[in-house]
């Protein structure tokens, strides 16, 4: 839209919003949230989602804006007023129908995807009234919701089958996501996944006070139905080859392999037992049920439980700490509160459920007891100087300000690199020197008939701009294959 056309439209948005008082002293609604005492012994889901009445007042909000910007923050496209209007109007059905026209995982969206920083920070509301914006990821949550306990479960229409059979390699986000809009368009496809479970980061990465499984499993249970087939326990790049799926006749395959690969800070101290990658403390938690007494791989308990990094991950391995028992629950960030990746919504339960946030604190040592176990850390004090590439400030160490403190246990969460099974079984793949797939702009690698997207390509990213990959790959294979039929 030109310059001068999205000036008149937001005049005309003004001008809606003065004759919409009505809609616009609506306040923004609060999610409905268990207790912190009790929910941070437990693995209920934190949020409870909204009433039908909450969910009413708050689709009221909308202005029907003639340029609704809240679309261009959406990563996969979906027809937010379209959803929300339907709401509106009390057809809670039609809305779940609207966004599974985009997207492949709506529940799961409305769960955990940081629309304060897409769709919602492009809101009329924030953008031009300086008040909250609509609700957009809690109405998105709702419909879904609904849909589903309601037991009138839609399909997404399929196209007739084109004979084309095409692969998946990972069940996250970024494949569930193209294998959706593949279906749709009427090829045969098959999502292969390492693991025993489907859902790749969705099942072993998130906790269940966040994101239940019984959702992501509803979610792939729609899948199967658009006819989409799934095998787990298989490594495509051991268990099988790329060279083995071209062979069984797959004429395109999508890499979303995710970035499983977890990073240490490679300082002293950092191999005593006791210390862990939050990819390992989640995904035994998460997946292999560590927690249970009766597990063959007991996950190790700790009273005072520190957990390095800022991020989302961070902020759900500490509160896993706390419903494992952990007595004292810290973040260790070597940035300020601001400076925090993670969302805000994250810090603020975390808080609530009794997590000590160490800011502007770095581990610089370990030091263990006879038997190797980790026993204190070196936290080094840090004060904030110049902004970096990020534009966040760089942290600097405060000569001589060094404070030791008891663990038990510690998390590293300081982020993850690229999965390296399959760029490495297949030659004539280009690679990034961190190990990413290299990719255009259409997701499609240096082979042709390889596309990437997800964290295998970004090298570690949200649920939502995953799945925008595997949309932006299923358009660009479907013209590519089109090409060769």
């Amino acid at each position: 839209m030109a310059l001068e056309d999205r000036n008149e439209a937001w005049r005309e948005e003004l001008r809606k919003a003065t004759k919409n008082k009505d809609r616009v002293d609506i306040p923004r609604v609060r999610m409905n949230e268990l207790d912190p005492a009790y929910r941070a012994r437990c693995k209920e889901e934190v949020n409870q989602g909204l009433s039908k009445e909450q969910a009413l007042l708050e689709a009221k909000r909308c202005l029907d804006c003639p340029s609704p910007t809240c679309m261009e923050g959406c990563p996969v496209g979906i027809n937010i007023p379209g959803f929300v209007k339907n709401i509106e109007r009390g057809e809670f059905l039609e809305a779940a129908k609207v966004l599974k026209m985009t997207s492949a995982l709506p529940a799961v969206c409305g769960r955990v995807c940081p629309q304060e920083k897409q769709c919602e920070s492009k809101c009329f509301y924030k953008q031009k009234l300086g008040k909250e914006p609509v609700a957009i990821g809690y109405l998105e949550r709702f419909a879904a919701d609904y849909e589903r306990e309601s037991g009138q479960m839609s399909v997404p229409q399929v196209a007739p089958s084109n004979g084309t059979k095409v692969a998946v390699v990972g069940s996250g986000p970024a494949g569930l996501s193209f294998a959706g809009d593949m279906a749709k368009m009427g090829y045969s496809v098959t999502v292969f996944e390492a693991l025993h479970e489907i859902g790749g980061v969705l099942k072993y990465g998130i906790p269940e006070f966040r994101l239940p499984n019984s959702i992501v499993d509803v979610e792939i249970k729609n899948l199967e139905q658009m006819g989409v087939t799934f095998v787990k326990d298989c490594i495509v790049g051991k268990t099988i080859s790329v060279d083995d799926l071209k062979a069984d006749g797959f004429k395109g395959v999508f890499v979303a392999s995710g970035a499983g690969l977890p990073r240490f800070m490679d300082i002293p101290g950092e191999n005593l037992i006791g210390i862990m990658s939050s990819n390992e403390y989640l995904t035994r938690v998460n997946l292999m049920d560590a927690a249970s007494p009766e597990s063959d791989t007991p996950i190790l308990r700790g009273k005072r439980v520190a957990v390095i990094g800022g991020g989302n991950t961070a902020m759900d391995s500490v509160r896993t700490a706390l419903r494992l028992g952990a007595e004292r629950a810290m973040i260790v960030y070597r940035r300020s509160e601001e400076e925090m990746p993670a969302r805000l919504e994250e810090v603020k339960h975390a808080k609530e459920e009794g997590v000590e946030f160490m800011t502007l604190h770095n581990p610089i040592e370990y030091k263990g007891t006879e038997k190797g176990r980790v026993k204190t850390m070196l936290l080094q004090k840090m004060e904030l100087g110049e902004p970096d590439a990020s534009g966040r400030r760089s942290p600097v160490a405060i000569e001589g300000a060094v404070e030791e403190v008891d663990v038990d246990i510690v998390v590293v969460s300081v982020g993850v690199s690229p999965n390296p099974i399959v760029p490495q079984s297949v030659e004539g793949l280009n690679v990034s020197r961190k190990g990413t797939i290299e990719v255009g702009e259409n997701m499609q690698s240096s082979i042709p008939a390889i596309f990437a997207g997800g964290d295998i390509v970004r090298g570690g990213a949200t649920v939502i701009l995953a799945m925008g990959d595997g949309r932006r790959a299923a358009a660009a294979m479907d013209e590519y294959l089109r090409q060769l039929m």
